[in-house]
């Protein structure tokens, strides 16, 4: 007697149903690949036509005159450009290009190398494509983002990647410290510093700035909440007035059996990794490890909020800061000073 069970082997219900099974994936698969290619063209079609080209230096040049190039965000319909201040250096000419090849002048309205952002504006342009900013404190490990510029002159690319870390600090062109700052792995190269880092739903949560020579995947922005703060100070006085303490720092979360002994309500604080010699802070005792979580009265839920904590209207003040130091909290005395404008 014949034996054809080898043969009819692939009706049985068991192998049609792994059969189903695998179709079923790969329609799942390919939703999820149209799903990311579609968020990631919607995020390019809303933010793109607000980024430019930035161009310094004079327009006809000779073997001794080099101009820079960058990119930029505009974040208001009436002209207002943001970019990283080592783009702009100390060029007296610079020129916007926009997604549509329009050219025009600019200025610099002010900026800020401690931060490494500068605030143009667009000479003679009117109702332009802008971008919002979004909160980068509610940013995670792991999220999708999307970074729009001019890589090596390579005009309005996208590159997609995700955030790879959160509260880094890196060298600022004045030779400061940037905190708070977004690491990612969307690739950047020359030409993207000063272009928005944006998120799946179209919103600036950072300005590129850096990335580390000889490094591959590893890349850097400024938040957005520490940019919004900038933007402000320079619009409404030219330049970014700091009260000055002598500190570096990072956002760091407080634990929660420490918050609890403490008695306060902080999940996260300013943890303070260096201290300048003489420096109000070393005046104060303070110490590397202390957690910084309220300053003046205002809670500190990270080095962003301590930044903007030290406004000018805390300059030549004494001031009480609570700190949590090896889980117990301190209260302390320290006496901001004002310091001088950064320097390019």
């Amino acid at each position: 007697m014949l034996d054809f069970t080898s043969d009819t082997a692939a009706d049985t219900p068991s192998a049609v149903t792994d059969v189903a099974a695998h179709d079923a994936a790969q329609v799942d698969d390919r939703a999820l690949l149209d799903a990311y290619s579609n968020a990631l063209i919607d995020v390019t079609d809303r933010v793109g036509p607000a980024v430019v080209r930035v161009e310094t230096g004079p327009k006809v040049r000779n073997a001794r005159e080099r101009g820079g190039l960058g990119s930029g965000i505009v974040i208001s319909p009436d002209g207002l450009v943001l970019t990283n201040s080592h783009v702009v250096g100390s060029s007296k000419e610079i020129r916007l290009r926009d997604t549509e090849g329009f050219v025009t002048d600019a200025h610099v309205l002010g900026v800020d190398p401690d931060t490494d952002l500068a605030l143009l504006r667009a000479d003679g342009a009117r109702d332009l494509a802008y971008a919002s900013f979004g909160n980068s404190k509610t940013l995670r490990r792991g999220q999708l983002v999307v970074a729009i510029g001019n890589p090596l002159g390579f005009e309005s690319t996208v590159t997609a990647g995700v955030v790879s870390a959160l509260g880094r600090s890196i060298r600022s062109v004045s030779g400061r410290t940037i905190e708070d700052v977004i690491q990612t792995d969307a690739a950047l190269n020359p030409g993207n510093s000063g272009g928005p880092l944006v998120s799946s739903n179209g919103q600036v949560i950072g300005i590129n700035t850096a990335i580390i020579n000889g490094a591959q995947g590893i890349c850097f922005a400024v938040a957005s909440n520490t940019a919004q703060f900038v933007l402000s100070e320079i619009i409404r006085h030219g330049y970014v007035r700091r009260a000055y303490i002598g500190v570096a720092g990072q956002t760091a979360p407080v634990p929660r059996r420490h918050a609890v002994l403490a008695g306060v309500e902080n999940k996260m604080g300013a943890l303070l990794m260096q201290i300048e010699p003489d420096s109000p802070a070393a005046r104060a005792s303070l110490l590397p490890g202390d957690v910084v979580i309220r300053l003046d009265g205002v809670e500190i839920n990270g080095v962003d909020d301590l930044i903007r904590a030290l406004d000018h209207s805390r300059i030549d003040r004494t001031l009480s800061m609570d700190v949590l130091r090896l889980g117990r909290l301190r209260a302390i005395e320290i006496h901001p000073v004002g310091r001088k404008p950064a320097k390019q």
